[in-house]
C-alpha cells in the first residue's frame, strides 16, 4: 500500500486554514512548516503560548497526505477558496511507499548517556551499562525521552540532589522519566502529576517497566501535602501562573527545580517565584535553563 504526500507553499496567513479544510476534505494528516528551514531566512519558533509574536512562518508550506488515488487538483481546487486564496495554489507531490512505521520510528532513539552511572534506554534497546542505573522508556505520545537539553538538564540536578528515602513530586510529569529517576536515585515517596491523561498512562508502565513504586494522577488534586523534592518541566508561563500552586508543595527546607524555560526567560521566572522560593540558575545547555532553589524554613 502506498500515499500520495503532497506540498503546498503559501504564506503564513492562509497556512493554517488550508491544512484545516484538507483535513476536512478527506486528507489523512497536514501539517505546517517553515517553507525556509535549513536556510538562512529559516525562522525558529518555540511554541508556547504567548511567546509566537507572528501567525507562522511568512513563507510557509503545507504539507498533506491523501490516499493513493486522490485526485489531487480537485481537491486543492475545492480547499483554496475556503483558506481564503483566490487562485489556486501550485503543488509537488511524491509517492510515500508503506513502511515499519513502528521500526521506523524507534530507529530514531538509541541510549542516551547522562552521565558515568546513568542511562536512558528505549524499551526496545539492550542497556549499554546492565551496571549502570538504567531508565527504560517507552515515552509513547507523552513529552521526555531524554533527548531534550530540559529533561537533561532536570536529570542531571536529579543526580546531585536525590538522597536516599526523600520524597519527590514530578509535576507536570510527561512520561515520568524525572520521577522514574529520582527513585532510582533513592527516593523512597515519588509522585507525578500531569494533565495530559495519555501522559499519565505512559508514565505508569514506564514505573511499572522500571519496576519502581511510583503513584501518577492526571489530577493536581490528588496532590496533597508537601515533598522534600519538587521538580517541573514544562514551560515558563505555565510555570508562572503554577507558582503557587507549586511551591505550596515544597516543604520548608525542601529544594525545587523548573526547567523548560528559555535563557532570556530567566529573570520573569525568578521574579514570578521570588515571593516563594528564591532561585538561581543552576546549570544551562543549548540556550535552555535549570532554576534551582531552597525553600526557607518558616
Amino acid at each position: 500500500m502506498s500515499w500520495l504526500s503532497i506540498i503546498i507553499e503559501t504564506d503564513c496567513h492562509h497556512a493554517e486554514a488550508l491544512a484545516d479544510a484538507l483535513l476536512d476534505a478527506g486528507a489523512l494528516s497536514a501539517s505546517i512548516e517553515d517553507a525556509d528551514a535549513g536556510t538562512d531566512k529559516e525562522t525558529p519558533q518555540f511554541g508556547e503560548p504567548g511567546s509566537v509574536t507572528t501567525p507562522g512562518w511568512e513563507r510557509s508550506k503545507v504539507i498533506a497526505l491523501l490516499e493513493a488515488d486522490a485526485d489531487v487538483d480537485e481537491l486543492i481546487a475545492a480547499c483554496a477558496p475556503l483558506a481564503g486564496l483566490t487562485e489556486v495554489p501550485s503543488y509537488t507531490r511524491e509517492v510515500v511507499a508503506e513502511q515499519n512505521w513502528v521500526q521506523l520510528t524507534q530507529s530514531q532513539f538509541d541510549p542516551i548517556r547522562v552521565s558515568e552511572r546513568l542511562w536512558i534506554v528505549p524499551s526496545w534497546h539492550q542497556a549499554p551499562d546492565p551496571q549502570a542505573i538504567n531508565l527504560i522508556l517507552d515515552p509513547g505520545m507523552a513529552f521526555g525521552t531524554g533527548s531534550h537539553p530540559t529533561t537533561r538538564l532536570c536529570l542531571e540536578w536529579l543526580e546531585r540532589t536525590v538522597t536516599p528515602g526523600v520524597s519527590i513530586l514530578d509535576y507536570g510529569c510527561g512520561s515520568g522519566i524525572l520521577a522514574i529517576a529520582a527513585a532510582k536515585l533513592g527516593a523512597a515517596e515519588v509522585r507525578g502529576v500531569d494533565i495530559d491523561v495519555q501522559a499519565v498512562s505512559a508514565a505508569r508502565s514506564n514505573a511499572e517497566r522500571n519496576e519502581v513504586g511510583a503513584r501518577f494522577d492526571d489530577s493536581a488534586k490528588e496532590i496533597e501535602g508537601q515533598f522534600d523534592i519538587v521538580v517541573a518541566n514544562i514551560l515558563s508561563n505555565p510555570l508562572k501562573a503554577l507558582a503557587p500552586a507549586i511551591c505550596s508543595h515544597v516543604r520548608a527546607g525542601g529544594q525545587l527545580a523548573l526547567s523548560g524555560i528559555l535563557v532570556e526567560q530567566t529573570d520573569d521566572l525568578i521574579a514570578s517565584y521570588a515571593p516563594y522560593i528564591a532561585l538561581h540558575v543552576a546549570d544551562t545547555r543549548d540556550g535552555w535553563v535549570c532554576l534551582a532553589g531552597t525553600k526557607p524554613e518558616r
